[in-house]
């Protein structure tokens, strides 16, 4: 029996750790079921439909029992919703909130796999002051419901923002909350951190390119190759606005005192159709958006200001919902068709192994004979090799290796760093020669980079 050398068994793990991570559901990525809509397929098929891909969780606007009845047994995490018009109720009345949680969780839990219930939709941006001062006791009455029927601590209780919570956010460590609602951040925020529940909010990319339709913008938002954005305040390249707004929300969760509650994105997408006066609808923006946005979300680099873990985030969303009103965007940023077919590709599907939406930045040359190995050209500024990096590993591969304590992170410069991104990248790619090219900063080599007890994937073909 032929033996296999220490480097190759190495190798051949780190490809099935690869392919594993994508056949499987991230417990971090999820998507939003909205229901304004009169074509939706039934919950048995959008059930199968989920089981289909990786998402980890979806989020409920409110409590659907068909659904989440579907649901049970698939283990998929289930945020439900008590809408804004069931606030007042929940506030006043405990019982109500006993009443909501015996009607809408104890028939279906465990075996729907029920995780969070929302509190209200973007109340504080409603400008209804009587809605606005019942949130926080029918969050507390929701709590002490779920205490009572012993699901403290399982189920968690929050409620959503919009962005424009923040009254500052560019530079990321300048972010900070409308001074209008400190007081009622600091007393919600204050419940959340005494629950152990995430705070949940909703960046779009999408919205920021609207607002500044310039081309660098759109590449920045889109997580594609930019010269990227430096935080004046903390001298942080920033690559890509996904992480800016999320960073953000955490500078003025800091701001704040509580920079130790979770952070949950509930929503964040990019339409694929808009009217003719619109910026950035399109099937290839979107696509590269959701697809990227995943890859990133798989490559546990975090952001800069929550490095090496992913925030828990809910993609907008599952199917169109065609009754909605306003904009031809708003009833087109489903990922799925109602016949259960994708919209887009975006390497949701279990079965795919190529998770990113990628652009070629330049046409394809003729296919080497013998690639081997992809590093950075000789004389490259650090600037463009830090671009390279984050844009290879937003798209899904493993840069552990290259982080403190990785087996790749000394010697720690930017070309070592670099250049097992860049490698990765193209490994795991196809071994395409487009995807050895990041603007033209990479090439080809047949001497093997691999060091001590650092492993470059790769060879001959």
């Amino acid at each position: 029996m032929a033996s296999i050398s220490r480097s190759s068994a190495l190798q051949l793990l780190t490809l099935f750790l690869y392919a594993l991570r994508f056949a499987c559901s991230q417990p971090f990525i999820g998507v939003n079921y909205g229901q304004v809509a009169d074509n939706l397929p039934p919950p048995s098929a959008t059930a199968k439909l989920l089981k289909s891909t990786s998402f980890g969780n979806v989020r409920l606007y409110d409590a659907d029992p068909e659904l989440i009845t579907a649901l049970a047994g698939t283990g998929i995490g289930i945020v439900i919703g008590a809408a804004n018009g069931d606030i007042p109720a929940l506030a006043s009345d405990p019982n109500s909130a006993d009443q909501w949680i015996s009607s809408h969780v104890l028939p279906f839990y465990p075996a729907s796999n029920i995780t969070l219930v929302t509190v209200g939709n973007e109340v504080l941006m409603s400008n209804d002051e009587g809605l606005i001062s019942h949130l926080l006791p029918a969050m507390q009455n929701m709590q002490r419901a779920l205490t009572a029927a012993s699901l403290g601590g399982k189920i968690r209780v929050s409620t959503v923002h919009s962005m424009s919570l923040l009254s500052q956010s560019d530079p990321p460590s300048s972010g900070q909350f409308n001074p209008a609602h400190d007081d009622m951040m600091k007393k919600l925020l204050q419940f959340q951190r005494d629950n152990g529940s995430p705070l949940a909010i909703n960046p779009y990319p999408f919205f920021a390119y609207q607002g500044d339709p310039r081309p660098e913008t759109l590449a920045f938002c889109l997580f594609q190759p930019n010269s990227g954005r430096v935080d004046a305040g903390t001298g942080i390249k920033y690559m890509n606005m996904f992480d800016a707004q999320v960073d953000a929300v955490h500078s003025a969760l800091n701001a704040m005192g509580f920079k130790d509650v979770e952070i949950l994105v509930s929503e964040t997408g990019w339409p694929y159709n808009g009217d003719p006066n619109e910026m950035g609808p399109s099937i290839e923006n979107a696509k590269a958006y959701n697809g990227n946005l995943i890859s990133h979300l798989r490559s546990m680099v975090g952001t800069p200001l929550m490095p090496g873990k992913s925030v828990e985030t809910y993609i907008f969303a599952l199917y169109d919902e065609d009754l909605k009103p306003g904009s031809a965007s708003e009833r087109s940023f489903g990922l799925f068709m109602p016949d259960l077919t994708m919209a887009y590709d975006a390497g949701l599907s279990k079965n795919s192994q190529t998770p990113a939406a990628k652009t070629p930045v330049v046409t394809p040359s003729p296919r080497p004979t013998s690639l081997g190995w992809c590093v950075p050209r000789v004389g490259i500024p650090d600037d463009q090799l830090q671009a390279g990096l984050n844009y290879a590993c937003g798209q899904g591969i493993d840069c552990s290796p290259i982080q403190p304590g990785g087996a790749c992170f000394e010697p720690n410069t930017m070309a070592s760093h670099a250049a097992y991104a860049m490698n990765l990248y193209f490994q795991a790619s196809g071994k395409n020669p487009w995807d050895c090219d990041f603007s033209q900063t990479a090439t080809f080599t047949l001497n093997n980079p691999s060091y001590n007890g650092c492993m470059y994937p790769g060879g001959s073909t």
